[in-house]
C-alpha cells in the first residue's frame, strides 16, 4: 500500500489556496485520501441538474475530475501543474436529484510522468454507478 504524502486536511489547505475557483465554494468536500484512493462528495444542489431532473453531466465529468486530481496528489505531494490529459466518462444511470454525488477515485497506475485511475461515481444508498470515469494525468518534471 502507497503511502499518502499529503493527509486530507494538507490537501484542502493546498486546494483552498492553490486551486479555489474548484474547491473554496464549499459544495465539494474529500472525506478521505489515502494516496491509492479517494472518497469525495459533493453536496447536492439544484444548479447540477439538467433539464429532466438528472444531475448533469458537466457536473459529473467536473467531480470525476477533481477526484482524480485529488487522488494524485495524495499520492505524489503539492505538485499544482499535473494536468488531465485524457478524461473518459460512461454513463450508466439516471442520477437522481435531492441526493450527493459521492466519487470513488483509485489510481490504476503511477508512473514519473503519467498517472491512470478511474472514478466510480454514485447517489444515494445504491453500489451501483451512475458513472464510470477513466482518467490519464501528466505529472511534470519536479
Amino acid at each position: 500500500m502507497a503511502i499518502a504524502k499529503m493527509s486530507v486536511a494538507e490537501l484542502e489547505r493546498f486546494l483552498h489556496a492553490e486551486f479555489p475557483q474548484a474547491f473554496s465554494g464549499g459544495d465539494i468536500s474529500i472525506e478521505s485520501a489515502d494516496g491509492t484512493s479517494c472518497l469525495l462528495r459533493q453536496r447536492y444542489g439544484e444548479q447540477m441538474l439538467r433539464p429532466g431532473g438528472t444531475i448533469s453531466g458537466p457536473t459529473l465529468m467536473a467531480l470525476a475530475d477533481f477526484a482524480m486530481y485529488v487522488v494524485l496528489l495524495s499520492a505524489i505531494g503539492p505538485i499544482g501543474l499535473a494536468v488531465t490529459t485524457n478524461l473518459n466518462i460512461n454513463f450508466l444511470r439516471k442520477g437522481a436529484p435531492g441526493q450527493d454525488v459521492l466519487a470513488a477515485a483509485r489510481l490504476l497506475k503511477l508512473g514519473k510522468r503519467l498517472a491512470v485511475g478511474e472514478v466510480n461515481l454514485l447517489t444515494g444508498t445504491s453500489p451501483d454507478p451512475i458513472a464510470h470515469v477513466t482518467s490519464t494525468y501528466s505529472i511534470p518534471n519536479t
